[in-house]
């Protein structure tokens, strides 16, 4: 019912010409309604807020929205999954990431980390699952499990984050340095010195972006 709703809506706001100038913003990896985000979030901030209230956790809603070739129906999806992170297990950790590495691009996976982050923060037991994130193939879940923890500050786990990174030198993917980047960008923040220590003592394995990043408000 919210999926059929939402996307009625969606259909109706939808703007060929906007729509061409987003799916070349990405790339042209995924069509678009050509709803701007402003109007995408009013029109459905009422099915967000009904989905919120449910008992269950509405993934039958999630797994139609990313069904669907529309990138604003995922942008929903993602919504609704950042509005009730707070419910998440660790038993729902597989789901996510069957989601995460369908239609992967820096716009979904940057809500995943964070999502599953909190899911991390909260169940500790389950860091070793990030180290073993930050060694895979897929450089997605390398990146989510880089900066799952941003935003975390005094909760940071060090130990944890110089593990992940230290997994992930060397790249030359730009998605997977630009991580490193933010990542010690973020908790110089809170902890300088640390970061500040961490560049200096593997500045010749990091990247040019990683440093420059890492060191911005150095």
């Amino acid at each position: 019912m919210y999926y059929e709703q939402l996307n009625q809506i969606f259909q109706s706001l939808a703007n060929p010409v906007e729509a061409q100038g987003m799916s070349a913003y990405m790339k042209n990896l995924f069509s678009f309604y050509g709803i701007k985000s402003p109007i995408r979030k009013e029109a459905s901030k009422e099915i967000l807020s009904q989905l919120k209230k449910e008992k269950e956790i509405q993934w039958d809603f999630v797994h139609k929205c990313w069904e669907n070739p529309h990138r604003e129906l995922q942008y929903v999806a993602l919504e609704y999954l950042k509005s009730i992170k707070k419910r998440l297990t660790p038993q729902d950790i597989p789901a996510l990431k069957n989601l995460a590495l369908q239609k992967s691009w820096w716009d979904s996976i940057d809500v995943f980390d964070r999502v599953i982050g909190d899911i991390v923060l909260r169940n500790p037991e389950i860091e070793n699952l990030m180290i073993e994130w930050s060694l895979d193939e897929n450089f997605w879940l390398r990146r989510i499990a880089i900066d799952h923890q941003l935003l975390r500050k005094s909760d940071t786990n060090t130990s944890l984050l110089k593990t992940i990174i230290l997994n992930n030198l060397g790249q030359k993917e730009f998605f997977i340095n630009k991580a490193i980047g933010w990542s010690l960008r973020d908790y110089s923040k809170t902890n300088p010195d640390w970061v500040r220590n961490f560049v200096e003592k593997y500045k010749n394995e990091l990247s040019n972006l990683s440093i420059r990043e890492a060191t911005k408000y150095l």
